[in-house]
C-alpha cells in the first residue's frame, strides 16, 4: 500500500438537513483526491477538530498508530480533545480504507467479518419513572433488539427500594438495562443492591462517577457497565480491574478513536457494548471482532436523525445492523461526493 500523506482537510455543516440542538459538523481528511471523513460532531468538539485537524498535514494516514501519537501529543488534554482525536483518527481510517477500497473493520482484521451485528435498543429520555413506560418497553421490544436500555437517574425523594420496585415491574417480560447517567450516591446505590433482583437486570450502567468506588462497592452483586465516558486521559484498564464490570459501553470515538479503541480491547476481557453515540466505528468494531463486540447501541432519540444526514444511513433490520456496503467507515455527510 502507498502512503497516503495527509495535505489539507475541511468541513460540511449539514445544519440545514437537522433538528435544534442536533451535532451537524463533518470532518474531511485529504491525501491527493483522496478523502476520508468523519462526523457529525457537536460544536465544542467541532471547534477543538478545527484548531487540531493542521498537524496532521505531513503524516501519513496509513500509519495510525503514529498519526494517533502526533494527535495526542497535540491536542488538550479535556473530553473535547479526546473526541477531536478520535473524530480525525476515525477521518484517517475511512482515508485508508476507501484508497483499499474495503471497509475499515477490513483494515482491523485477518478474519472474515461479521457484516450483520446485534443491536440493543436504548431509549434514555424515557425513564422506568414515566407512566407509559410499560407499553413503549413492549413495543420496542417486539422489533427484536438484543435488549433495552432505559433511564433509571437518582429524583428527588427517590430511595433505593423504589428504583427496584420500578426495575421489577419493568421486566416482567425479559430483563432490561438501565442507565443511571452518574446520578446515584452511594447510599442509594446500597438501598437499590439491597432490594434489586440481579435476574431482573442485563446490566445498571454508570451509577455513579467510575472514581466513586464506594458506590461500586455497594452494588458488587449487580451486574455492571461502564466505559461510555472514557477518554484519552483516563486509565481504562485500572478503572475495569477495580470495577470489574459486566460490560463495556466504550464509546469508540469519544475514547481517541479506533486506534485507541482496539488498543483498549487489546488489554481486557470484558465483553464490549459499544455506545450508539459513535455507532458507525462501533459497527466497524463489531464486525471485526465479533467475538469480543456482542451488540451495538442503537439510540431511538437520536439515531435515526444523526443516520439522515449520511450519505449511506444505516437502517435498523429486526434489531440487527449492517456493516455499511461502501468501502471506507460509511460517515460520509450526504451532501459531500462519495
Amino acid at each position: 500500500m502507498r502512503h497516503l500523506v495527509i495535505d489539507s482537510f475541511d468541513f460540511a455543516d449539514l445544519a440545514e438537513h437537522a433538528g435544534p440542538g442536533d451535532d451537524t459538523v463533518f470532518v474531511a481528511v485529504r491525501s491527493g483526491h483522496a478523502v476520508g471523513w468523519y462526523g457529525p460532531l457537536a460544536d465544542p468538539v467541532a471547534r477543538t477538530v478545527r484548531s487540531l485537524a493542521p498537524v496532521l498535514v505531513g503524516v501519513d494516514a496509513t500509519d495510525h498508530e503514529g498519526l494517533h501519537a502526533h494527535l495526542v501529543q497535540a491536542a488538550p488534554g479535556s473530553r473535547a480533545g479526546s473526541w477531536a482525536v478520535g473524530a480525525l483518527d476515525c477521518a484517517a481510517w475511512d482515508l485508508h480504507a476507501r484508497a483499499e477500497g474495503c471497509p475499515v473493520a477490513g483494515l482491523l482484521t485477518d478474519e472474515p467479518l461479521q457484516h450483520r451485528t446485534a443491536g440493543y435498543s436504548s431509549w434514555l429520555t424515557r425513564d422506568l419513572a414515566h407512566p407509559a413506560i410499560a407499553d413503549l418497553i413492549a413495543e420496542v421490544s417486539a422489533h427484536g433488539w438484543a435488549f433495552t436500555k432505559w433511564g433509571l437517574r437518582n429524583r428527588p425523594g427517590a430511595t433505593g427500594g423504589a428504583l427496584a420496585d420500578l426495575v421489577h415491574a419493568a421486566s416482567t417480560a425479559e430483563p432490561v438495562a438501565v442507565d443511571a447517567v452518574g446520578t446515584w450516591p452511594p447510599a442509594l446505590a446500597a438501598e437499590f443492591a439491597a432490594a434489586a433482583d440481579p435476574a431482573a437486570l442485563i446490566w445498571l450502567e454508570d451509577p455513579a462517577p467510575a472514581d466513586n468506588q464506594r458506590a461500586y462497592e455497594q452494588l458488587r452483586t449487580l451486574p455492571i457497565a461502564v466505559g461510555e465516558r472514557f477518554t484519552l486521559t483516563d486509565d481504562a484498564s485500572a478503572v475495569l480491574s477495580r470495577i470489574r464490570p459486566t460490560a463495556l459501553t466504550l464509546d469508540v470515538v469519544g475514547c481517541g478513536g479506533l486506534t485507541a479503541a482496539r488498543r483498549i480491547l487489546a488489554r481486557t476481557t470484558t465483553p464490549v457494548f459499544p455506545h450508539g453515540r459513535s455507532l458507525i466505528p462501533g459497527l466497524h468494531l463489531a464486525a471485526a471482532r465479533p467475538d469480543r463486540v456482542l451488540a451495538v447501541e442503537y439510540r431511538q432519540q437520536w439515531e435515526p436523525g444523526r443516520q439522515n444526514l449520511y450519505a449511506h444511513p444505516v437502517e435498523p433490520d429486526h434489531g440487527h445492523l449492517t456493516l455499511p456496503t461502501t468501502s471506507g467507515l460509511g460517515a460520509a455527510p450526504r451532501s459531500a461526493p462519495c
